[in-house]
């Protein structure tokens, strides 16, 4: 290990059993930082991004299903949606298949944000990533997937032991 490997801050004697899980967590955090500053230049907040990205991925859509889709609680999304709507990147209509229901769409005035956040998702690659060469890139990602594929399986496994479904 060289010193560019070596973490920022020393890390406090009670991570000795997991230091991959106290870096991890130090590290979402300061990304999730860095992303609240690049998405504040557009306008959004962190995670209505999500929403907006699923939005015009899929199009209409159930507020259930957006939820689903972005793994926030339903009061966050609803927070979300409604600043989403005043500041006229979303609308609601009623769904055409339930009376009952309301379905949530991006608007067209929307489409100049798309722009927007991808801009500011590359910035915010080229901070997270500066220094590393493509193929530590795709190394990052390929490790990545695996920590997030054995959080996704422990996930699944605690929403059965307590009776629900993850």
């Amino acid at each position: 290990m060289n010193a560019r490997d070596e973490p920022a801050c020393p890390l406090p004697a009670a991570t000795r059993r997991g230091p991959v899980s106290h870096t991890v967590s130090r590290v979402a955090r300061l990304h999730r930082t860095a992303a609240g500053k690049v998405l504040k230049e557009v306008g959004l907040y962190p995670g209505q991004e999500f929403v907006m990205m699923y939005l015009w991925d899929v199009g209409a859509s159930r507020q259930s299903d957006i939820i689903k889709a972005v793994g926030l609680d339903p009061s966050t999304v609803t927070k979300m949606l409604q600043r989403l709507e005043q500041a006229g990147h979303v609308q609601r209509r009623p769904d055409p298949d339930d009376r009952r229901g309301v379905l949530v769409e991006a608007t067209e005035a929307s489409c100049g944000l798309l722009a927007d956040v991808e801009r500011a998702w590359g910035a915010l690659e080229e901070q997270t990533l500066a220094g590393f060469d493509d193929r530590d890139r795709a190394e990052l990602v390929r490790l990545l997937g695996r920590v997030e594929a054995n959080l996704c399986a422990g996930a699944r496994e605690f929403g059965r032991a307590v009776g629900g479904g993850v």
